[in-house]
């Protein structure tokens, strides 16, 4: 019997791991959280801005686009296969309207709505606007700054049937002229009248020439009041036309001196008509009614808007 002894080897089998998946799903999803959060961080920002302050962003970044597309001089770093200087395949929302120009009518915009505080401010402090205060409408249309001075049965602007100016439209007229002759922007002022007819007809006098008559003679108040005439674009008639309260064209309330302080848009549109022969300025539009018309009160008439609806 031999000493030696079998030696016992144990073979112990390895198994085989998955190879590790390293870290970079955690890249991509710490990537896609932080666009998520980003995204709702810009719509929580949207939210909390305005409307019109919307418009206005939207209207800034529309316009360079739609130039960057609409043509122009070729460069080097063009890559649009549309030739320059080609008409363009998408329609300008503001025909003959330039960088320059759309400029410049933002910031006409801005200096219409800063007169428009200011005056609001003038009315609420100023001893003889303050008393009148039921009597000024103050609104902005897509012509411009629109202020109204409307009449009462207690206290008319004009002698009745003529246009002799009363002394406390006098007074509100000229308080008027400063604030108004230190913007670069011109006026348009239009009188209007309510539905009576004249007893004699109309064939010798009749309201047209009465509101016309107005008008100018409001215009001539202005000028005594320190408002440059250069600054005058037009005075117009109205008559009954465009009256201010249409269920009761009989109103009081309709006579009234309109002072349209026009935007540069409105001014050139005037321009361009006058040049093409037509000395037509749509007033029913720029009368047109804006959106979030204020409350105002006057004194034997029910609560109304500041800037009422227009009918013809």
């Amino acid at each position: 019997m031999s000493n030696h002894k079998d030696r016992v080897v144990i073979r112990r089998k390895k198994m085989a791991h998955a190879e590790h998946h390293g870290g970079s799903w955690k890249i991509a999803y710490a990537d896609f959280m932080t666009a998520m959060m980003a995204f709702f961080l810009v719509m929580w920002i949207l939210s909390l801005v305005p409307k019109q302050d919307l418009k206005e962003i939207a209207d800034y970044f529309r316009m360079p686009l739609m130039d960057a597309v609409s043509g122009g001089h070729q460069s080097d770093y063009s890559r649009s296969v549309i030739p320059g200087g080609q008409p363009s395949l998408v329609p300008n929302p503001h025909p003959g309207v330039s960088n320059n120009q759309a400029a410049d009518d933002r910031q006409d915009v801005e200096r219409l709505e800063d007169l428009k505080s200011a005056l609001e401010e003038l009315i609420r402090i100023d001893p003889v606007l303050k008393e009148f205060r039921p009597q000024l409408l103050l609104d902005m249309t897509q012509d411009g700054l629109r202020i109204q001075i409307i009449d009462r049965q207690s206290r008319p602007m004009f002698s009745t049937g003529s246009a002799q100016v009363q002394l406390y439209m006098r007074a509100i007229l000229r308080s008027l002229s400063a604030p108004l002759n230190e913007m670069p922007n011109r006026i348009l002022i239009s009188g209007h009248t309510d539905s009576l007819q004249y007893a004699s007809g109309e064939r010798l006098y009749s309201n047209w020439e009465l509101s016309a008559d107005r008008a100018n003679a409001a215009r001539q108040e202005l000028v005594a009041g320190g408002l440059a005439e250069a600054k005058v674009k037009q005075v117009v008639g109205l008559a009954d036309s465009v009256s201010l309260v249409k269920d009761n064209p009989a109103a009081a309330v309709n006579r009234r001196i309109s002072l349209l302080v026009l935007n540069s848009r409105a001014e050139r549109r005037m321009d361009e008509q006058a040049a093409s022969g037509s000395e037509e300025f749509d007033l029913r539009e720029a009368m047109q009614e804006t959106e979030g018309p204020i409350s105002i009160h006057i004194p034997g008439l029910p609560e109304m808007p500041s800037a009422l609806p227009m009918v013809p």
